[in-house]
C-alpha cells in the first residue's frame, strides 16, 4: 500500500512539474567537463546552512590532507566546496518540492552523486518522502550516499532503487544487537511485537535470519510474532506465556502498546521489553514506559548528522578515485557527468554510468576512527560494521522522572560474543537485583504414567542414597497416595519409588528445562491404559477424566474414543497394531532329498533316462556279435572243443550296472562285452556325472537348516480374524484393557472372543510366551514390538504383516487444559529440528545383529534336522522286506509252474538267478542247504530224516555192487565218485565236479554227458 501511495505521489508531482515546463532550466553546457559535482540534501535546522557549510568546507579541505589513500583525481578535476550543492528539506516535503530539488537543481548542476542526510524519525510522511526521493534517484541512475535515522523504515528490498549506500546502522544491526542481549542473559525464547510501521516485515525477517545463524552456538525459540493494531492483539502474547519481547514500532505506537501490555499484566518483574531505535528516538522517554526496558540506539542528533557529512564526502571521493584510475573508464562516454539527463521525455532518462560508478562506491574501504574498522559496505549497500549503544530505562537520579541511560555498547565487528557486547549494571524490571528468567515462573504438574519399554523403564534406586544414578533416570512413585502416608524416606525410596528412564523421560526433561516447570511422576494405580469398561473409563484416561492428574506421559495411543473425553497433543511417535512371532529352527522335510528337482524332472530321470539307458545297453549287448545272445554260446579258446559257456549278463544285471554307475557305488558289477554296449555305458556314466553334480549342488541348499515362522499378512489374516477356520487354531493374545484389545474387540469380535484365554498381563510376558512356544503370535503396539525385536539377543523375534489402525502416541491432558498449546508448540519444534528423531534412534536400537544370525547357522545339527536321511533308510528297509516276502512267495508258489513252462531259458534272459533256480542244479543246492541247516523239532522228523539217509546209503551200496559186476565182465565204469550230498556241496569249488542237469532217476551215463566247463559255470552262477 505504501508503494502504491508513493507511485500516486510520483504521478501527481510529475504532472505538476511538467505544468511548470516553461520555468524548467536546461543543463548548462558552459560548465567545465573536468568538474565533479554532488548534491547534498539535509533537514531544515534552526542554525540554517551555517553548520552544514562548515562541515562541507572541512571535509573537502581534509581530502588532500587525509591519511592513507592519496586522491590523485584532485589534480585533474575540480572538486571544492562550491561543487557540493546543498538543498534543505522540511519534515514533510511535498512531491513537487522533491522533484524540484532533484530535477531542477541537481540535474542542472550535473551531479554524479547525491548525499541524502536526514535525521527525521517520524516513520510516517517523512519516511514516505525519503522512500520517494531514493526511488526517483534510482530511476535516474544517480547513486545516493545516505544517512537516515529512519532507514529501518525504508523498504530497500522492495524498492527498485539499487544505487543506495546507507551509512546509518541498519535494521539488521539492531536485530543482531538485541539478540546479543538475549544471549548474554540466556533468554532462549522470546516473542516479536511490531506495529504496522514501515519496515516491520524487514525487522521480523532480520531477527529470523540471525536466529538461524546463531543456532549452532545458542538456540533461540521464537514463540510468536504479532502485529499490534489494537489492544486485543496482545492476547496471543498472553497465551504464548512469553517473558521476553522484542518491540519494533514508533515512539507514539509504543506508548499505546505498552499501556495495553500493562493492562494485560505483561510488564513487571518477570517481563523484559527490548526495543529498537525507533522507540527510543531522541532518548526522551514517555512516563508510561515500564522501568527496566532495554533498547539499542545510535545518535541521531544534528551534531551526529553533521559529522556524517564528512564521512559521506570521503566515501564519494574514494569511489571517484577508484573509478577514474580504472583504464576501462577513460573515455568521453565514461565521464562522471550527467549532462543531458532529464526528468522529462527530453534527453536521457537514465544515467548509463551510474550503475558502474555505484559499484565503485560500494567497494570503497575508508579508514575509520581509532579502534574501529574501516568503513565498508555489503552487497545490499548497508554499512558492514556498526556500533550501537545499549540503553536502559531507569529512574532519574536528578528528577522524579525516568531516563534512557547508556549502559553498554555493541560492536558488530567483534567475533567473540563477550567482546561484541560490553554492558554494565542494569536496572531490572520491578527493581529486581537479578535478571528475569526469561521464561514463565515454574509451575508444578502431576504427571501419571504406565511403564512400557522403551518409553518408560523402571529400575530400583540406589539402596543407600535412595536416589537414581545418572544412567537410571529420575525418581517416580509407583505406590498409590494412600500407601505412602507416614512412611519414612528410606522406606519410601526402597519400596515405593523406582527410577524411571526411557524415551518419554528424556522428552519430559527437555520439556521441563525449556518450559520451566516442576513435576511429580506417579504410576497409575490400576495399571491399565484406559478403555471404556461397562460405560466407565479406567486406567490413565480415568485419571484425566476425574482430574486427578494434569498430564499423562507414556506410550498412550490416540484414538477417537479417548479424544472424545481428553485432549491430546501432537503425536510424538507414529505407531499401529503389529504382530510379533518367533523364528523356529526348521525341520528338514522328509522329502528334502527329492526337492532339488521337481516332479517332472524326477519322472524324466527315473522313467525315461534310467529305463532308456538300461534297455539300450541290454539291447546293444544282445545284438552285438561279440555280446550276449539267447543261445549262451561263446567260442572257446581250446581248439577242438565246442563246449558251451553261459555268459553272466541279463536285464536285471543291466539295471544293477545302470544304478551302480548312476550313484557311483563301489560294488561288483558285470560289464557288457559288446563294443556298442560299452560305449553306451560310458555315455550313461557321463550323464551320471553331470546329474550327480547338479543334484549334489542343489541338495546342499535344500538340506540346510531353515528358520520357520508364521508369516501373517496382518491383523485381518484369516488365520487370526477367523481363528476356528484354521486347524489347529493359532494361539495368539494381547494385553487386556489396552488400545489393541479395544480395537480388536470393536472390529474383530470372533477373534477377540477366541484370544481372551491367551491374553497376557504385560508385553514382556507375551513376548516370552512367543519365544517359549506357548503362543504362536503376540499382538500389540508396533513400535514397542519393534523395540523388543531389537533387544532379542538371539534374534529369534520378528514382526510380520502390515500395521493395522495407524495412529500415534501423544501427551494426554484433561479437557480444555491450558497446557496443550504450550506442549504442542514444543513438539512441533522438536520434530522440525530433529530432536524427536535423535531420541528415537537412541532408544529404539538394540543388540540384535545380523552377524549373530549367521553365527547360529553354524551350530551342530539336531537329529530332527536331518531326519529325512533316516526316513529314506527306513523306507529302503521296508522295501527290502517287501521284496523278501515276494521272493518267498516266488519260491513257494510260482517256481514249480515256471520250471515246467520255461524250457527255453527265457527267465535267465531277465535274471540268471531266476533261471538257475528253475534247474535241477538249483534244486539240489537248495535241498543240500536245507538239509545242512535243518534241525528237527520232534521225534517223527528225526525218524524220517534217518530213513532218508538210510536209503541214500543203500543206494551207494547198490552202485558199488554194480561197479564190481561191470568190472567182472570187463566193462570199465567211468571214473566218477558219487559222493554223498554233504560231500557234494562241500567240494563244489573243485574242478572235477560233473553235476549236470540230471533228473532224480538219472544214471551215471547221464552225469557223464555234462562237461567240465559247464559244471564250473553253473556252480559259479549258483554261488
Amino acid at each position: 500500500m505504501k508503494n502504491l501511495l508513493t507511485l500516486c505521489l510520483l504521478i501527481g508531482a510529475s504532472t505538476a512539474f511538467r505544468n511548470r515546463g516553461s520555468n524548467t532550466l536546461s543543463n548548462s553546457n558552459s560548465q567545465s567537463s573536468n568538474q565533479l559535482n554532488i548534491g547534498l540534501v539535509a533537514p531544515h535546522t534552526n542554525f540554517g546552512k551555517r553548520e552544514y557549510l562548515r562541515a562541507i568546507n572541512s571535509a573537502v579541505t581534509g581530502l588532500s590532507k587525509a591519511r592513507g589513500q592519496k586522491l590523485t583525481f584532485l589534480k585533474d578535476y575540480e572538486f571544492n566546496p562550491g561543487n557540493i550543492h546543498f538543498e534543505a528539506l522540511t519534515l514533510n516535503p511535498s512531491p513537487t518540492a522533491i522533484l524540484t530539488i532533484l530535477c531542477k537543481q541537481f540535474l542542472h548542476q550535473n551531479v554524479s552523486a547525491i548525499l541524502y542526510m536526514m535525521n527525521y524519525e517520524q516513520y510516517g510522511r517523512s519516511t514516505a518522502s525519503a522512500q520517494y526521493f531514493l526511488q526517483l534517484a534510482g530511476y535516474l541512475g544517480i547513486p545516493v550516499i545516505g544517512w537516515n535515522a529512519d532507514n529501518s523504515g525504508l523498504e530497500r528490498r522492495a524498492s527498485q532503487s539499487t544505487l543506495q549506500l546507507q551509512l546509518a546502522p541498519s535494521i539488521e544491526h539492531q536485530a543482531a544487537a538485541m539478540l546479543s542481549i538475549l544471549e548474554r542473559y540466556k533468554w532462549h525464547q522470546f516473542s516479536i511485537v511490531t506495529s504496522p510501521i514501515a519496515g516491520h516485515d524487514d525487522f521480523v525477517q532480520a531477527v529470523r535470519e540471525h536466529v538461524a545463524e546463531m543456532q549452532d552456538r545458542f538456540k533461540f525459540t521464537i514463540l510468536n510474532s504479532i502485529i499490534v493494531t489494537r489492544s486485543s492483539d496482545l492476547t496471543d502474547l498472553i497465551n504464548s506465556e512469553a517473558r521476553v519481547m522484542l518491540l519494533y514500532c514508533t515512539k507514539s505506537e509504543a506508548i499505546d502498546i505498552l499501556k495495553a501490555a500493562e493492562t494485560h499484566h505483561l510488564t513487571g518483574e518477570n517481563y523484559v521489553w527490548v526495543v529498537t531505535q525507533s522507540v527510543i528516538e531522541n532518548t526522551q522517554p514517555h512516563n508510561s514506559f515500564p522501568v527496566g526496558m532495554l533498547g539499542v540506539h545510535f545518535d541521531t542528533s544534528s551534531a551526529s548528522l553533521v559529522n556524517e557529512i564528512t564521512t559521506a564526502i570521503k566515501v564519494y571521493a574514494s569511489g571517484v578515485e577508484s573509478y577514474l584510475n580504472d583504464v576501462h573508464n577513460r573515455g568521453f562516454n565514461r565521464t562522471l557527468n550527467t549532462h543531458g539527463l532529464s526528468c522529462e521525455d527530453e534527453g536521457r532518462g537514465r544515467w548509463d554510468v551510474g550503475e558502474t560508478f555505484y559499484r565503485y562506491l560500494r567497494n570503497v574501504s575508508i579508514e575509520g576512527d581509532a579502534n574501529k574498522p574501516n568503513i565498508e559496505f555489503n552487497a545490499d549497500g548497508d554499512l558492514k560494521f556498526a556500533e550501537l549503544k545499549i540503553m536502559n530505562l531507569r529512574p532519574s537520579v536528578t528528577s522524579k522522572g525516568i531516563v534512557w541511560e547508556e549502559i553498554g555498547v555493541w560492536k558488530s565487528w567483534q567475533t567473540n560474543a563477550q567482546q561484541r557486547l560490553d554492558i554494565r549494571d542494569i536496572y531490572w524490571p520491578g527493581n529486581s537485583h537479578v535478571p528475569p528468567q526469561g521464561v514463565p515462573e515454574k509451575f508444578h504438574l502431576k504427571i501419571t504414567f504406565l511403564e512400557e519399554a522403551p518409553y518408560i523403564n523402571l529400575s530400583p534406586p540406589d539402596p543407600i542414597s535412595g536416589k537414581c544414578l545418572m544412567d537410571r533416570g529420575i525418581i517416580c512413585r509407583i505406590a498409590s497416595d494412600a500407601d505412602v502416608v507416614d512412611i519414612d524416606q528410606a522406606h519410601k525410596n526402597g519400596s515405593y519409588f523406582q527410577c524411571c528412564s526411557g524415551f518419554c523421560i528424556d522428552l519430559l526433561e527437555k520439556f521441563a528445562e525449556e518450559l520451566g516447570f516442576t513435576y511429580e511422576l506417579v504410576r497409575v494405580e490400576d495399571g491399565k491404559w484406559g478403555v471404556l469398561d461397562n460405560g466407565k473409563w479406567n486406567g490413565l484416561i480415568a485419571e484425566l477424566v476425574n482430574r486427578k492428574t494434569d498430564m499423562v506421559l507414556t506410550s498412550l495411543m490416540i484414538n477417537a474414543e479417548r479424544e472424545a473425553v481428553v485432549d491430546f497433543s501432537e503425536p510424538f511417535m507414529e505407531t499401529g497394531i503389529a504382530i510379533v512371532v518367533a523364528k523356529r529352527t526348521g525341520i528338514i522335510s522328509p522329502t528334502a532329498f527329492l526337492e532339488p528337482f521337481d516332479t517332472a524332472s524326477w519322472m524324466l530321470v527315473g522313467i525315461v533316462a534310467i529305463q532308456a539307458a538300461t534297455f539300450m545297453i541290454f539291447l546293444f549287448e544282445f545284438l552285438s556279435p561279440s555280446g550276449f545272445d539267447m543261445k549262451f554260446q561263446v567260442p572257446q579258446s581250446t581248439p577242438g572243443k565246442n563246449d558251451v559257456l553261459p555268459y553272466r549278463f541279463s536285464l536285471f544285471r543291466t539295471y544293477w550296472l545302470v544304478w551302480a554307475v548312476l550313484f557311483q557305488a563301489a560294488v561288483h558289477v558285470d560289464s557288457p562285452r559288446g563294443f556298442t554296449a560299452r560305449f553306451m555305458t560310458n555315455v550313461w556314466a557321463m550323464f551320471a556325472v553331470v546329474f550327480l553334480a547338479i543334484y549334489t549342488a542343489n541338495l546342499a541348499a535344500f538340506m540346510i537348516t531353515r528358520e520357520e515362522f508364521h508369516e501373517f499378512s496382518g491383523l485381518d489374516d484369516t488365520r487370526l480374524s477367523r481363528p476356528f477356520s484354521h486347524k489347529p487354531p493359532i494361539k495368539f493374545g494381547t494385553i487386556p484393557y489396552s488400545h489393541t484389545d479395544s480395537t480388536i474387540a470393536k472390529y474383530f469380535k470372533e477373534m477377540h472372543y477366541y484370544m481372551r484365554k491367551f491374553n497376557k498381563s504385560s508385553v514382556s510376558e507375551g513376548v516370552s510366551s512367543v519365544l517359549s512356544g506357548s503362543l504362536d503370535a503376540f499382538i500389540y503396539d508396533g513400535t514397542v514390538l519393534d523395540y523388543l525385536v531389537q533387544q532379542d539377543e538371539d534374534c529369534r523375534l520378528l514382526t510380520v504383516g502390515q500395521w493395522y489402525a495407524m495412529t500415534g502416541y501423544g501427551l494426554a491432558f484433561s479437557r480444555n487444559s491450558k497446557y496443550v498449546n504450550m506442549f504442542n508448540k514444543r513438539l512441533l519444534e522438536y520434530r522440525a529440528n530433529g530432536d524427536l528423531e535423535r531420541l528415537r534412534r537412541y532408544w529404539m536400537t538394540g543388540t540384535c545383529k545380523y552377524g549373530k544370525q549367521e553365527h547360529k547357522s553354524s551350530d551342530p545339527l539336531a537329529l530332527e534336522q536331518f531326519l529325512s536321511a533316516f526316513l529314506l533308510l527306513m523306507a529302503g528297509i521296508l522295501l527290502a522286506a517287501l521284496l523278501l516276502l515276494l521272493e518267498h512267495l516266488y519260491f513257494k508258489y510260482f517256481r514249480a509252474s515256471l520250471a515246467k513252462s520255461d524250457r527255453g531259458g527265457c527267465c535267465a534272459l531277465i535274471s540268471l538267478s531266476m533261471g538257475k533256480s528253475l534247474t535241477f542244479r538249483g534244486a539240489v543246492y537248495e535241498t543240500t542247504e536245507l538239509i545242512r541247516n535243518h534241525r528237527c523239532k520232534d521225534v517223527i522228523c528225526d525218524t524220517h530224516l534217518w530213513k532218508v539217509k538210510h536209503e541214500l546209503d543203500i543206494s551207494r551200496l547198490r552202485v558199488r555192487q554194480l561197479e564190481k559186476t561191470m568190472d567182472k565182465y570187463g566193462i570199465q565204469p567211468p571214473q566218477i565218485k558219487l559222493a554223498s550230498m554233504s560231500n557234494l556241496i562241500s567240494d563244489r569249488h573243485e574242478k572235477p565236479h560233473l553235476l549236470g542237469n540230471l533228473s532224480l532217476g538219472g544214471s551215471a551215463q547221464d552225469l557223464y554227458r555234462w562237461t567240465y566247463k559247464t559244471e564250473i559255470a553253473e556252480m559259479e552262477t549258483v554261488l
